[in-house]
């Protein structure tokens, strides 16, 4: 079959289509997967590069998330029949590990999974819809809701907001009733926010984020519940940590799933005790998750925002536009 694969940690030049790549076989309890599509997430570009503490076995093929049709039945699999169409769980719950990762992904024509790992598809929704849930909007609906308790009223500002990550938190908290204010690099990004719904949009390449909601909202106080935020979605980290803190009124949440821009930021623990902030983490996704985004685009309530299609042949454009942050949505990839 073909494939997409990482050869070794590296730079751009460990990437390449390779022919001939061993077909999957379906052992006790797995299934193999005919792609239909996949999609790249920024950890795609971690993996590439090599994260402490993660030993890989050269070639992988990336992309946690995929949607497809059952091609193969291992013995012991029941529910199950060729020709299924499902969307695939990219963590392996039972011995562990990750699609893209420390199991071959989804850049490929077909893919080795656990049945356990199958999600059922409605038919109305299209394999490029689903393969843009499990990392983005997965997470981001896990950790406004379950971990964040974002809900109708509150002041919610993401950062990075053009993004996966960010354009599932801005339609979620929108769904939930919020107002939102979002941030971007662009003028033509934050119009786009804007059409999805961003009550609010702040250019921080050219705007002080912190001194805009101040501006806006009034400064928090100590003994004041008014001025600020209630809730900043920052999966960025780095530099960004102690200016989102500013932005929160007393007794608001931090939620982070994430830490594209550095896991080792300087902190302020004056602001956390004094105005009584909550700093939650967020860490994946659960199969229910996925099954309610799966219901709402069943029921036309939401629409995965899908920066482009891109072929097999193509996906190194993908990761290079992924990590010079050129994106608006997910990049999916067409086997």
């Amino acid at each position: 079959m073909k494939a997409f694969v990482i050869e070794r940690h590296g730079g751009p030049e460990v990437l390449g289509l390779r022919t001939g790549f061993p077909d999957p076989r379906p052992g006790e309890g797995e299934v193999v997967i005919r792609v239909g599509a996949s999609s790249l997430n920024y950890h795609d570009v971690f993996t590439r590069r090599g994260m402490p503490g993660i030993r890989l076995e050269f070639p992988v093929v990336p992309g946690l998330d995929i949607a497809g049709e059952v091609a193969e039945i291992g013995p012991g699999v029941e529910g199950w029949v060729r020709g299924d169409r499902v969307l695939v769980d990219p963590v392996n719950r039972v011995k562990g590990g990750l699609m893209g990762e420390t199991m071959h992904g989804g850049l490929a024509e077909y893919c080795l999974v656990a049945a356990r790992q199958l999600v059922r598809m409605p038919d109305e929704v299209s394999f490029e819809q689903a393969a843009s849930l499990p990392v983005a909007y997965g997470t981001a609906h896990r950790m406004m809701f379950e971990i964040g308790g974002v809900r109708a009223g509150e002041r919610v500002l993401v950062l990075g907001a053009s993004g996966g990550v960010g354009n599932a938190c801005l339609l979620l908290a929108k769904m939930a009733g919020a107002e939102v204010i979002a941030c971007a690099s662009s003028v033509e990004k934050l119009a786009r926010l804007e059409a999805l719904g961003a009550d609010h949009g702040v250019n921080y390449a050219t705007t002080d984020y912190v001194k805009w909601v101040h501006e806006r909202y009034g400064k928090p106080y100590r003994r004041s519940y008014d001025g600020g935020v209630d809730v900043v979605i920052n999966f960025t980290g780095g530099e960004t940590w102690v200016p989102c803190m500013k932005t929160l009124k007393r007794g608001g949440r931090m939620l982070t799933c994430g830490a594209t821009a550095g896991f080792d930021p300087k902190t302020d623990l004056r602001y956390i005790w004094t105005f009584e902030l909550q700093i939650r983490g967020s860490n994946s996704w659960t199969v229910a998750d996925l099954e309610t985004l799966l219901g709402m685009i069943r029921d036309r309530r939401l629409d995965p925002i899908i920066d482009c299609v891109l072929p097999l042949e193509e996906a190194g454009e993908g990761f290079r536009r992924i990590e010079e942050r050129e994106v608006f949505g997910k990049i999916v990839i067409r086997p």
